[in-house]
């Protein structure tokens, strides 16, 4: 038994030692090509431009958004606005109204309505596509964010001096980066990712990813690539990579920066990483085989495979977690050549600290110390992740339908608004792997010292994990209780208080009866 363990736990290690080594070759990537900037092509005409703007429920941000498109500065004879609204809100008449008031002000902009959500966000800029005949290029916006006047005659330009070009993704900034801590630590990742790894990914050649918004896409690599599919919830990555193995081209902007939201509470964090490793894990599966079966060169689709595993690593590191006491007590864990793992260790810090130095060059060490913030939330919420994960394999066994959970936006309403919350029963599991990290602790401290940081990391991390999103739920739920009229308070039994806007209402919840896993 002893010696099972040991392999799995070595197999565990060496992973996730594998997944970090190949973000080593992405810093070294980045720092090859980050001075690496493509010229602006002259524009000599304007093609014709549609702007697709995919809502659900959006009635704290979407009247920002359709002011930020108002103002973009491109012919308004060459430029078609799609208000895709799927809302079943307030949502609806907010922008009928404001669509109404663009519209006498000269913009070509349509309000359109499903008779069903169905494909979400993917089944709607299908559906939009189908309504478009003679555009050339359709640029994507999410509610909550703003893209600058000058976004179109920045991007479009690159696409006439190369006819393989598929996409032009730019840099996601952030609305609301100082909210609160938990938004500070989040724009780390994001930084990261779109200063570090799309960059190096972009000069070397490798792989992208559509990131969902602030992009533009050539219509005919959309259709020519199979469209938009739901098949998946990172209809992003889907398309994109689908594109990319037909020969299609991407190129990336980081210059160019569309500031969008932070979730700011733990909850909506969570959601939102839950569907995205979800749906990572989902293409992993869809688009494995393509990768490694096209013309891409062996680098290329070494690179593609760690990117769609990147969610994956969690699991390598929650199985390190349950074994770590259990291989300290059974007198296994002396043996295992581990050091080498701390080596390892630094990579992260030093894609942040790049992103950070590249963007923030006077107060940048203000920003890095935010990083233990992040590893603490990242590590905390492994089992949000490991459960999504579990979820896209077992939706592609069954064929289950995977339901899109959106993204809460909450705009400038998040400490003004009221919300009721309910209870989600894998925080539960989160409170449970934190006693037991902190027995391992106990532990560690006392037969084998030298794994006590290790497992100290755990402990606070779901500790904190457990205790932020219990926290938000509790001053959320204060202000539903304090703002609620006594003729309104409901009983227990009620999921939602009509008169307020509830996190059960921005998070899509179903009722306590009615409760559903990701899937």
């Amino acid at each position: 038994m002893s010696t099972l363990l040991s392999a799995v736990y070595m197999f565990c290690a060496l992973c996730l030692a594998l997944y970090t080594g190949s973000q080593l070759l992405l810093i070294v990537l980045y720092l090859r090509h980050r001075h690496e900037h493509p010229q602006l092509p002259q524009m000599t005409a304007y093609p014709k431009v549609a702007i697709q703007l995919p809502l659900y429920n959006e009635k704290f941000v979407v009247e920002p958004l359709l002011d930020a498109i108002a103002q973009l500065d491109y012919p308004r004879d060459r430029l078609i606005v799609q208000v895709l609204d799927d809302s079943t809100d307030e949502t609806i008449a907010i922008v009928a109204h404001k669509v109404a008031q663009l519209q006498a002000f000269g913009l070509n902009i349509e309000h359109i309505q499903r008779e069903h959500r169905v494909g979400y966000k993917a089944g709607a800029m299908a559906y939009g596509l189908t309504l478009l005949d003679d555009v050339e290029f359709i640029a994507i916006f999410d509610a909550d964010f703003l893209p600058p006047s000058n976004f179109l005659k920045q991007t479009i330009p690159h696409f006439s001096t190369n006819p393989k070009l598929a996409i032009v993704q730019t840099r996601w900034g952030h609305t609301n980066v100082n909210a609160n801590w938990l938004t500070s630590a989040q724009s780390l990742a994001i930084d990261a990712h779109f200063v570090v790894e799309q960059k190096a990914r972009n000069g070397g050649g490798l792989l992208l990813t559509f990131n969902g918004t602030g992009g533009v896409w050539r219509k005919q690599a959309i259709i020519d690539s199979g469209g938009w599919s739901a098949s998946t919830l990172t209809e992003d990555l889907d398309l994109s990579y689908r594109a990319q193995i037909r020969g299609w081209q991407y190129l990336y902007l980081p210059e160019i920066v569309v500031p969008g939201e932070i979730p700011p509470v733990m909850m909506a964090y969570k959601r939102q990483q839950a569907r995205w490793a979800q749906g990572t894990n989902q293409c992993l599966i869809k688009l494995f085989g393509p990768v490694w079966r096209s013309s891409l060169t062996l680098g290329q689709k070494l690179m593609a495979t760690q990117h769609l595993v990147q969610y994956l690593p969690h699991s390598f590191m929650l199985l390190l977690l349950l074994l770590t006491p259990i291989m300290i007590l059974m007198g296994a864990f002396q043996n295992l050549p581990l050091a080498w793992m701390g080596l390892l260790g630094v990579v992260p810090p030093i894609m942040h600290l790049f992103a950070q130095t590249k963007l923030h060059q006077d107060h940048w060490v203000k920003r890095i110390l935010y990083f233990p913030v992040l590893m603490i939330i990242g590590t905390g919420i492994m089992w949000n992740n490991v459960r999504a994960a579990f979820n896209a394999f077992k939706t592609a066994f069954t064929h289950a339908e995977s339901e899109f959970k959106r993204t809460p936006k909450f705009g400038k309403g998040h400490q003004t608004h009221s919300y009721k919350l309910r209870a989600d029963w894998s925080r539960y599991v989160e409170l449970a792997l934190a006693i037991y990290a902190i027995w391992g602790l106990v532990v560690a401290l006392q037969l084998h010292p030298t794994v006590a940081p290790y497992m100290a990391l755990y402990a606070i991390s779901f500790t904190i994990v457990f205790g932020w999103d219990f926290y938000d739920r509790w001053q959320l739920q204060r202000q539903a209780d304090a703002e609620t009229p006594a003729s309104e308070i409901t009983t227990v039994s009620m999921p939602i208080v009509e008169a307020f806007p509830t996190l059960d209402e921005a998070l899509e919840l179903e009722p306590i009866a009615e409760e559903k896993v990701f899937s």
